[in-house]
C-alpha cells in the first residue's frame, strides 16, 4: 500500500498489510510477555530504553518533522512542535514509571484490624490494543504506546493507514534504544481485522482515538472484561463578551480554529460573541483569517495544510455550501484552493439544525453566533451531545469564572482558545466525547490496577 502526500499525492512511502494469521501471531506474542512478565519489564529498564528513545528522537527532529508533515498535511512548523511535544512525552512516561506505586491503607481503627497492616500495589492491566488517528501521528502514538510501556504492558498499535510512517519509525526507535522484541508492535491492517483484534478476548484493554461513531461501536463489541478509553472530537464553544481583548483574543481564535485546517478534536467550532461585537469581532476575524498561507506544508510559512483526503473536502464543501443555502452569511472563504486545500472560513449565525452546527467539521470552518444574554450562550453552547475543551473570553474574571463552571465541558481555557493543550495536563471527552482520561500520566495510570495486601502486623 503506497503511502502519498495529502497535498500533492508524492510517494512517500509504503507499506505491506497484515494478514489474519500475522495479526494473530501478534496477539499471542504479546499475550505470553504478559503471562511471562506479570509485572512488566523491570522498572530500571523501562526507564533506561525511553531515555535512550527521547535522545534518539532528539537527535532526529528533523527527519521526523519532515515525515510527519509529509504523509499526514500539518503545517512544518506545527509538526515541529508536534515532535517535540512527543519527545517530552517519552520523558514524561519515563519520569512516571517511578512514580508508579501504591498507598498504606489505615488499619487499627477497629477490633478486626487492629492486628492487621493493608497496602496497595499497582500492577500492568496486561496486552493493550491501541487504535490511532492521522492529526498527530507521532506525538498520539506517544500517548498510546509509549505510555503502555511505562505502565509495564505490551502493546499492539494498529496506526491510521494514511500515516502510519511515524508510528513504524517511533516502534524503530524504541527498538533502537533496546526494547526488546514484543513488547510494541504494529499491526497495519483494513478496518474489519482491526475490529476482530480490538475485540479478541485476550486484549485487557482498548485504547481508541477517532470518531465517536467507530469508538462506541467497538466498545460495544469488545469482549467481557476488557477495559477501553476512548477519546472522540467535539464541536468546542468559544464564548465572547464584549470586553473581550481582541489584541490578544483574535489571534487565539484564528489559531484554534484553522490550525491543521481544523483537523483537531478540540478545535474551535463556535464562537458565541455577545451581539453589541459580532460585527467587530467578524470583520477581525476576517481579515486575519484572509492573510493565512494555505498550501505546501513543507513550506515553514505555510500557516493552513491540505486535509487529509479529497472526500473529506468535499464533505466539508457540502456542509458549507448547505448552510449558505440555509441562509448563513458566508463572511470569508468558502472554496477550494487546491485538490485538497479549502480557503478558511468563517460563517455567520447558521442555522442550529445545520451540519456545521450539530456535527464536528473536522476541517478549516468556524462559525459565528450572536447572543444577547449569558445564559443564552450557555445553552446554545450545551445543546450537543458532544462536550470536550471549551473557553471564555473576558477582562472581567469573575464573569469569566461563571461562565466557566456553567459549560459543560472537560477544561475551560480563560483568554485562550479552545484547542490549547499540554501533555501532563488531563485530557478527556465527555458524554459522546469519549471515555476515560488522556494525558501522559492518566493514560498510564488508566493501564494499572490496584491490588490490595493484608498481612499481619
Amino acid at each position: 500500500m503506497e503511502i502519498r502526500s495529502p497535498y500533492n499525492q508524492q510517494l512517500v512511502g509504503s507499506i505491506t498489510l497484515e494478514t489474519e494469521t500475522n495479526i494473530e501471531q501478534k496477539i499471542q506474542c504479546g499475550k505470553n510477555l504478559s503471562k511471562n512478565f506479570p509485572l512488566g519489564l523491570l522498572k530500571e529498564d523501562r526507564i533506561r530504553i525511553l531515555n535512550r528513545a527521547a535522545e534518539i528522537m532528539e537527535s532526529q527532529v528533523e527527519q521526523l518533522t519532515l515525515l510527519a508533515t509529509s504523509e499526514g498535511g500539518k503545517p512544518y512548523l506545527d509538526s515541529k512542535v508536534e515532535v517535540l511535544r512527543a519527545i517530552h512525552g517519552v520523558r514524561l512516561s519515563r519520569d512516571y514509571v517511578s512514580e508508579i506505586t501504591g498507598t498504606e491503607i489505615p488499619m487499627g481503627l477497629n477490633a478486626a484490624s487492629k492486628t492487621k497492616r493493608a497496602y496497595t500495589v499497582k500492577e500492568p492491566i496486561g496486552l493493550v490494543v491501541a487504535i490511532s488517528a492521522f492529526n498527530h501521528p507521532l506525538n498520539l502514538i506517544v500517548h498510546q504506546v509509549v505510555t503502555a510501556f511505562a505502565a509495564g504492558c505490551p502493546v499492539i498499535v494498529k496506526p491510521d493507514l494514511r500515516t502510519p510512517l511515524s508510528c513504524l519509525r517511533l516502534l524503530e526507535i524504541l527498538a533502537e534504544a533496546g526494547m526488546p522484541d514484543g513488547w510494541c508492535q504494529a499491526v497495519l491492517c483494513e478496518n474489519e481485522l482491526a475490529e476482530k483484534l480490538a475485540c479478541d478476548s485476550r486484549v485487557n484493554f482498548m485504547s481508541f482515538i477517532g470518531s465517536a461513531k467507530v469508538g462506541w461501536y467497538l466498545r460495544s463489541k469488545l469482549a467481557a472484561g476488557t477495559r477501553c478509553a476512548l477519546e472522540h472530537g467535539g464541536i468546542a464553544p468559544s464564548l465572547v463578551f464584549e470586553d473581550a481583548d481582541f489584541n490578544s483574543m483574535i489571534p487565539a481564535l484564528i489559531k484554534g480554529s484553522f490550525y491543521h485546517a481544523g483537523q483537531v478534536c478540540v478545535s474551535t467550532q463556535r464562537i458565541f460573541v455577545q451581539e453589541s461585537i459580532a460585527e467587530k469581532l467578524c470583520s477581525a476575524l476576517k481579515q486575519q483569517a484572509d492573510q493565512l498561507l494555505v498550501g505546501d506544508p513543507l513550506k515553514p510559512e505555510t500557516a493552513v495544510g491540505p486535509l487529509i483526503t479529497v472526500n473529506e473536502l468535499n464533505r466539508i464543501d457540502t456542509w458549507v455550501t448547505q448552510a449558505i443555502a440555509e441562509g448563513t452569511h458566508l463572511v470569508t472563504g468558502g472554496k477550494r484552493i487546491a485538490e485538497t486545500c479549502y480557503a478558511p472560513t468563517i460563517l455567520l449565525n447558521p442555522a442550529a439544525k445545520s451540519s456545521v452546527s450539530t456535527h464536528e467539521i473536522f476541517g478549516p470552518v468556524v462559525c459565528v453566533y450572536p447572543f444577547k444574554s449569558t445564559d443564552e450562550a450557555i445553552q446554545k453552547a450545551n445543546d450537543t451531545p458532544f462536550h470536550f475543551q471549551a473557553s471564555v473570553f473576558s477582562q472581567n474574571e469573575n464573569r469569566a469564572l461563571e461562565a466557566a463552571g456553567k459549560l459543560n465541558a472537560s477544561a475551560v481555557m480563560i483568554n485562550d482558545h479552545t484547542a490549547f493543550r499540554v501533555d501532563w495536563m488531563p485530557f478527556a471527552g465527555r458524554d459522546q466525547s469519549g471515555l476515560g482520561t488522556g494525558g501522559i500520566k492518566y493514560s498510564i495510570e488508566d493501564l494499572l490496577q490496584e491490588k490490595l495486601i493484608v498481612t499481619q502486623r
